[in-house]
């Protein structure tokens, strides 16, 4: 046993190497240097925030961020399963980096007065507007009253952001697969009676959730939810079985290098779970991760072919879903589904 594993690691290094040479010279300097990061990262003893696990992470963010023509996609066996465990760790740390902040935010008597104490929160608010941006052209109307967040963590900035700034007068239900992740985020919101009252934290799986999935006008699929890609279909697939026909999906995805923090979720994926791909927007700068908005055909198709017209809405109380994992909850990546390639929009200012 102990001959054994020197071998298989030197298998791992001759076929990353094979791969190396294969790709371009800035894309083999990326992906040597982000290989390079990931053992780093894998050989710490804990992923709690500290000096060390900061500014490894901040490296790693720091490479995957600039425009690169790599495609993680199409990397070999020992690159992907690289970018797996990557993956898996970057949603451990960012799982405990949340638990650290929800923590500290906890101890203010209003927590919602010092958000900015956490050190992405502008990277938040871009997102929010970006997506909120996004929504308000390709699904126009009247302001959304219903919304579910899947995957909100125990510090949920996404749905905090949209509410207070852009989504003043909606209901947010958001859902986590960890209890004492919905247990932290609770706690934030106990001091402002107005998010209070439009807030609320769930915990349970999206395969529990039936017809109460028609509440929403909105659903956000965070990016760490079902992170192999044949679990994010399944998520997908059950979304388009049960949300309400013209209801529209928020997809977080990643791209180019950035497919090396957060899994890539093919726009194909979302059609062949029966929604309608209205955008795919991938950002650059601050904002990393990239969304893709769909909608439920407003018109219904039965088994037999049969068109009928969409019901309206109930907006009522609606049952629990999965979430993004947290560290009381098991992960797993895989190999992902290819990202379509698609310009970037400009949005209405």
């Amino acid at each position: 046993m102990g001959m054994e594993e020197p071998r298989a690691s030197m298998t791992i290094e001759k076929e990353d190497q094979e791969e190396v040479e294969l790709l371009a010279e800035d894309e083999a300097a990326l992906l040597k240097k982000i290989t390079a990061l990931a053992e780093a990262i894998g050989k710490l003893p804990s992923l709690s925030p500290s000096p060390e696990v900061n500014a490894l992470f901040t490296e790693l963010v720091s490479a995957c961020v600039p425009a690169s023509s790599i495609d993680v996609e199409q990397l070999g066996p020992a690159a992907q399963e690289m970018r797996g465990r990557l993956i898996r760790l970057c949603s451990e740390a960012e799982g405990l980096l949340e638990a650290h902040y929800s923590d500290l935010l906890a101890d203010f008597a209003n927590p919602l007065d010092h958000l900015t104490l956490f050190p992405y929160f502008n990277n938040y608010i871009l997102l929010s507007q970006l997506e909120y941006g996004l929504l308000a052209r390709h699904v126009p109307g009247p302001p959304p009253a219903r919304l579910a967040f899947l995957g909100s963590g125990p510090l949920p900035l996404s749905s905090l952001v949209l509410a207070a700034r852009h989504l003043p007068a909606a209901a947010f239900d958001n859902y986590d697969i960890c209890a004492d992740a919905n247990a932290r985020a609770s706690r934030l919101v106990r001091a402002d009676d107005d998010l209070a009252a439009r807030m609320a934290f769930r915990t349970s799986d999206v395969a529990h959730v039936t017809k109460d999935m028609a509440a929403y006008d909105v659903v956000f699929l965070a990016a760490l939810v079902g992170m192999a890609a044949e679990e994010k279909a399944r998520v997908v697939e059950h979304l388009g079985r049960h949300m309400a026909p013209g209801a529209a999906l928020v997809v977080r995805s990643a791209h180019g290098a950035r497919g090396f923090l957060y899994p890539i979720v093919d726009p194909e994926e979302i059609r062949r779970g029966g929604f309608e791909v209205l955008a795919v927007h991938h950002p650059e700068g601050e904002v990393i991760n990239s969304v893709i908005i769909a909608r439920k055909p407003a018109i219904a198709v039965d088994a037999a072919g049969n068109n009928g017209h969409a019901h309206a809405h109930a907006h009522g109380h609606c049952g629990a879903v999965v979430s993004r994992p947290c560290l009381c909850c098991e992960m797993e990546a895989r190999a992902h589904q290819k990202m379509e390639e698609m310009p970037l929009e400009k949005l209405p200012s």
